[in-house]
């Protein structure tokens, strides 16, 4: 992912600075950090439409797997209409159905699983980058990024949001 990129440019940007005599500061080049945090916040809102795209791509597969189970139960009770007469057959067609269902309905929870772990993790690496580059902005510039860190604090609230809306 590019915010990763540009992250760590700024990282490297503060371990590579120059050191105050005397103190663990360091000077950098303002336009240039606040440059590339110009970049974050223009690519970060792309991040938040892929995982937008994961919650409605898993909503729309639980929606096909639904019409697929509820399609498998009507071809089902069809069958067994059409077998009402002979008694092993029906027993074998009810327990053909149950299974159809079962396994249409362990289709539909291993899917919504699924999308759900891969939207939790990337929102916890989304967090996770935002948390350590907030604490590494705060510990190296001070006063100077309060709107930043207001920004990404908010940023970090948004995801923490979209996390709970998956549980």
């Amino acid at each position: 992912m590019e915010i990763f990129t540009l992250l760590e440019t700024i990282e490297d940007i503060l371990e590579n600075s120059k050191s105050l005599p005397f103190t663990n500061k360091g000077v950098v080049d303002k336009e240039e950090l606040l440059e590339i945090i110009k970049e974050i916040r223009i690519k970060l809102p792309d991040e938040l439409k892929q995982a937008k795209w994961v919650k409605e791509e898993r909503q729309r597969i639980l929606v096909e797997a639904q019409k697929e189970a509820d399609g498998i139960v009507k071809e089902a009770e069809n069958r067994i209409i059409a077998m009402i007469d002979e008694h092993e057959i029906t027993r074998k067609a009810y327990d053909q159905k149950a299974e159809i269902i079962e396994t249409a309905n362990e289709m539909s929870r291993e899917i919504s699983q699924g999308t759900k772990e891969y939207a939790n993790n990337l929102l916890d690496t989304t967090e996770k980058v935002l948390t350590d580059t907030l604490a590494k902005l705060e510990k190296n510039m001070g006063e100077a990024i309060s709107l930043m860190e207001m920004s990404l604090e908010d940023t970090i609230k948004t995801i923490q949001n979209s996390k709970k809306e998956l549980q």
